[in-house]
């Protein structure tokens, strides 16, 4: 159990439309910030367990089948986060609460808990992204902020990531036109660039601030990608303005295409280099659009739900009981003897191993949990 001041800020940090106890939400929180607990693990815990308190009570159990030593996050730690959560006028948001937003939560490795600040009823909205250069050229930040504002406009939330260039243009028009989601690398309390403080405070009073990153973290280099994923898993489509060959704005656009959604791109021209980012993905398949109509007919087919949805975990709490009495016996070994440091998709080992798909997972878990796994992109995995 939680002490009453903890209990008392951790019920005035959650979504209000959350039904969680205090505990649980606490025991999430902590969970999720243990040692070697990723979105993949965290949410196969909640399947076999049924709660983050159960979870946590068997990590170190799971991690010695591994052969480790294992000590989840501290409760202090986690009572300082909430404290520096709700100090910086953030809330928290669990993958199922109502207001989670449905295309996030059907993405590979969706975050099982955001920060926020501002209006989640924007997330209700039909979501388009719009990304780009960072040294966009004049020409390309004024599309960009057309664009977003004639989509706003349009009734639709423009999703970016509050970076320099085409993210701070597209946000600037969405604000004026309706609506935006800003999703950011860093903690909810710390902003950056710097020169866009003002920028992300107005994205959070007039729109809605999103992060995954505990507060108090500083935006590191690995934390784009994964920040990258939140945008492109919002959206119906993204949308890349203008691009530099091998940009992170073109991850972006490579994992929306990965999960089913729309990819357009606003051609440029070829001796410009910023616009061969665009150029490529138009000639690798992605739409070429010139008008907020264009856009807007695209997405307005779009069903709400991704055209391939990610390979997740069925199995019931029964299959995880009989998958960890087997994997004691014969699964960790069988399933870690086919690992190596090369990335292999789960199917895969699930097709070569013989066993059955909770024993495989199951095995996986265990490994994971005692460091010795690595998840990638595409549901893959390797030996750490």
């Amino acid at each position: 159990m939680i002490d009453a001041g903890a209990a008392e800020q951790t019920d005035s940090a959650i979504a209000a439309s959350t039904l969680l106890s205090q505990d649980e939400a606490f025991a999430r929180i902590r969970l999720l910030r243990s040692p070697n607990i990723g979105p993949v693990t965290y949410r196969q815990l909640l399947s076999r367990f049924g709660s983050a308190g159960a979870a946590l009570g068997m990590l170190p159990d799971l991690a010695g089948r591994a052969g480790r030593p294992y000590q989840a996050a501290s409760e202090r730690r986690v009572q300082a986060e909430i404290a520096a959560t709700r100090k910086a006028g953030g809330r928290y948001l669990f993958h199922d609460s109502p207001d989670y937003p449905a295309l996030l939560a059907h993405s590979e490795g969706a975050p099982p808990i955001l920060t926020f600040r501002g209006n989640t009823a924007l997330l209700d909205r039909p979501m388009v992204a719009i990304v780009g250069a960072r040294n966009a050229s004049a020409g390309a930040i004024r599309l960009a902020r057309d664009f977003a504002y004639g989509l706003a406009a349009a009734g639709f939330t423009v999703v970016s990531g509050l970076a320099r260039g085409i993210d701070g243009a597209a946000h600037a028009g969405a604000l004026a036109g309706g609506g935006t989601v800003g999703v950011i690398a860093s903690g909810i309390d710390i902003a950056y660039p710097p020169e866009h403080a003002e920028l992300q405070k107005r994205v959070a009073d007039q729109g809605l601030l999103l992060a995954e990153q505990p507060p108090g973290t500083e935006p590191l280099a690995r934390h784009f990608p994964t920040r990258n994923r939140i945008i492109a898993g919002l959206a119906a489509g993204t949308l890349v303005v203008e691009a530099a060959p091998k940009s992170g704005s073109l991850i972006t656009a490579r994992l929306a295409g990965e999960m089913g959604r729309e990819v357009m791109a606003i051609p440029g021209s070829p001796l410009d280099a910023r616009s061969h980012g665009c150029n490529q993905l138009i000639r690798d398949g992605a739409i070429l659009v010139q008008s907020v109509e264009d856009v807007a007919e695209l997405l307005s087919g779009f069903d709400g739900l991704p055209k391939f949805p990610p390979r997740g975990v069925t199995a019931t709490v029964e299959d995880w009981r009989l998958a960890s009495s087997k994997s004691a016996e014969d699964g960790d070994s069988a399933v870690a003897s086919l690992l190596t440091s090369a990335p292999v998709a789960v199917d895969e080992l699930i097709r070569q191993s013989g066993a059955s798909a909770p024993s495989v997972h199951m095995a996986l878990l265990e490994l994971e949990i005692g460091g010795k796994l690595l998840r990638h992109a595409g549901g893959r995995v390797s030996l750490a």
